[in-house]
């Protein structure tokens, strides 16, 4: 049963704005909308909530809290107000360690595997783990992978990965626990531009097969 939405404290200057119980396209632009309207400081969309800092010093938390519900009040009114969604394109080699034992667990093909994943766009819905990785769904449906029961200690940046119906790419070498499908030469994450991700929340991302 989804929850209804609902706004909780989070410490002395933020709140939880909680949309429900698991990810969708509902929750993601409910995400969007209140980091573009939020005023008050920084807002964080997560898998299904959305953090909102405010300065305490400068208004009372019972105003920033009256503000939120206010704008999950208004919900219809802005939800036709939503920016339109960046497309990013990642050209992808689907070489990964992990291809054949994921067609395999799929019942697929290594060609339809590759033609799954690839063939549709996904939903940015947001950075976590390391700085730069996005999580994006929902993968194709027929696609079975669970994550390693036992984590690689490093897995190299750039790798295209897949788990628990989503996906994702490694902006830098780390330990991980995600099937590797492929690669790519993408910068995913770069301290010295303005927008240092190249996927931001929100973002329509592709894979394009190279």
């Amino acid at each position: 049963m989804a929850l209804a939405p609902r706004v909780l404290p989070f410490g002395d200057a933020a709140l939880l704005i909680e949309l429900g119980d698991a990810f969708d396209e509902s929750v993601a632009g409910w995400a969007r909308v209140i980091a573009d309207l939020w005023e008050l400081g920084p807002a964080v969309p997560a898998y299904s909530s959305v953090l909102v800092s405010f300065d305490p010093s400068l208004i009372e938390p019972e105003i920033a809290d009256r503000h939120a519900l206010d704008l999950l009040a208004a919900g219809p009114r802005f939800s036709a107000t939503t920016h339109a969604s960046r497309i990013v394109e990642i050209p992808t080699r689907y070489d990964g360690a992990d291809l054949a034992d994921v067609a395999q667990r799929s019942g697929m093909s290594v060609d339809e595997l590759v033609a799954a994943h690839s063939g549709r766009e996904y939903s940015a819905i947001f950075i976590g783990f390391l700085p730069g990785f996005a999580y994006c769904g929902r993968l194709d449906p027929r696609i079975v992978a669970p994550r390693l029961e036992r984590p690689r200690e490093k897995v190299p940046a750039g790798a295209v990965a897949v788990a628990d119906g989503q996906t994702a790419v490694y902006p830098f070498a780390s330990p991980g626990g995600w099937r590797l499908i492929g690669s790519t030469d993408s910068v995913m994450f770069d301290p010295r531009a303005a927008e240092p991700s190249r996927v931001r929340a929100g973002d329509r991302v592709r894979f394009v097969p190279t």
